[in-house]
């Protein structure tokens, strides 16, 4: 398997306002045509240390690729520092010149004295156009390796990219086919998923298996190579169905869907409907559900009874019970559902009161302390659970625990009715 590095070039790329998405991108393109990246890095306007980065690269990797510092400006360094790391000069392009300056023209204004520096390219590199942008990218192999110099501009990159590059690294690379599945699950915390499936995804040599905990879920990644595509699908379905076996109804998603395409999809195929009454989550369960297309076939209404007169007046909890247990009770979630369900006349309703912080918390009822509570048509249940992390994370993950005690329900009735 080839190897790859990518450096990403510019100040900017080192200051808290700024991310490197062009790497992401480019990872994922190079991953697809079987070609891994082993490191990324990010250097700034600085000629010592981006020298330094690319002929260490030069030495470890078959394919290096920059994105960034090819503008006209003095600290856009690329080029010249790039033809310092590989020991060759730069060339005067008259052409490439004269077609920036009729790109001036045809904007409308005349090319600045500038600008000429970007009509130089490193001796004996292949110029790469650039259509959408000023700055040509080059490609030069070095022994049998490949150095790409490309412009840090997403719309100017990809195509250039697309275009220019990736039918040269796809003839490098061979026929390989690389497929990917990341499968989610939900309830287990990583060390305790990696400790059951370990012993199983260990036997497969061919998959690359990476374990990442997400807000509120586990991540399992897979990732199988071969020469055949239909051999790496195999061997991928192969591995999730054992993988599955081993954690049980903990898997949510078997193709990396979030919770909410998985609820709904879930609700469709048993043709039920879905209402939800929300208090510290304020909204983001409807919010999650509603982001999916298609929603409006299974969820009718959803409620944010944010203050206790909200919960008595549009939900029909009683006063009495909000007095006697507070409004963060598994008997207030319990009533929220019940009468979320009853207003909304669905089949299913969930609800959530908790605390949500950094405020408002007490000895008996800590920040975090979540209540959940289930309605259908024949019984109405909770759960409490205590979520750390700050409010966003709280709120999210009262969320995931709400659609999770749904998805888990509703799956019990299927499976009751089958057998």
């Amino acid at each position: 398997m080839l190897s790859a590095e990518i450096i990403a070039i510019g100040s900017e790329l080192l200051t808290p306002t700024k991310t490197d998405t062009n790497s992401l991108w480019l990872t994922e393109k190079l991953n697809e045509i079987g070609i891994e990246v082993k490191l990324k890095t990010i250097v700034g306007d600085d000629e010592l240390r981006l020298e330094e980065t690319i002929k260490d690269a030069l030495k470890r990797s078959d394919i290096v690729i920059t994105s960034g510092g090819l503008g006209p400006t003095e600290d856009d360094i690329t080029r010249q520092v790039s033809a310092k790391a590989v020991g060759r000069e730069l060339v005067f392009y008259e052409e490439l010149m004269k077609e920036l300056a009729e790109r001036f023209r045809r904007w409308g204004r005349e090319m600045p004295e500038i600008n000429k520096r970007q009509a130089f390219v490193i001796e004996g590199a292949k110029v790469l156009p650039n259509p959408n942008g000023s700055a040509a990218g080059m490609l030069i192999e070095i022994e049998n390796k490949f150095f790409v110099i490309l412009p840090g501009p997403p719309r100017e990159l990809k195509p250039m990219f697309e275009t220019c590059v990736l039918p040269k690294l796809r003839e490098k690379a061979g026929k390989v086919f690389v497929k990917r599945r990341v499968l989610r699950v939900t309830g287990i915390g990583e060390s305790a998923v990696d400790e059951q499936i370990a012993p199983v995804y260990k036997s497969y040599a061919a998959v690359q298996t990476s374990i990442l905990f997400n807000r509120s879920e586990v991540e399992i990644h897979l990732s199988a190579q071969s020469n055949s595509e239909t051999e790496a699908e195999k061997i991928l379905e192969e591995l999730a169905e054992k993988l599955v076996k081993k954690l049980g109804i903990a898997v949510f998603a078997i193709n990396g869907e979030t919770m909410e395409e998985v609820v709904g999809k879930l609700l469709v195929e048993n043709g039920k409907t879905l209402a939800v009454a929300e208090s510290c989550t304020g909204g983001l369960i409807g919010e999650r559900l509603t982001e999916v297309s298609g929603s409006s076939a299974y969820f009718i209404e959803g409620v944010t009874a944010y203050a206790n007169e909200a919960k008595i007046r549009t939900l029909n909890v009683s006063r009495m019970l909000i007095e006697e247990h507070g409004a963060v009770s598994a008997e207030v979630a319990e009533a929220m559902a019940k009468g979320m369900r009853e207003r909304a006349k669905t089949d299913y309703a969930i609800s959530v009161t908790g605390v949500a912080g950094p405020g408002g918390g007490t000895m008996e009822k800590p920040v975090g302390l979540v209540f959940i509570g289930y309605s259908d048509k024949i019984e109405t249940k909770s759960i409490k659970i205590n979520l750390p992390g700050d409010r966003y994370l709280i709120r999210w993950r009262a969320s995931q625990f709400a659609l999770d005690f749904l998805r888990r329900k509703v799956l019990k009735k299927v499976e009751s009715k089958s057998n």
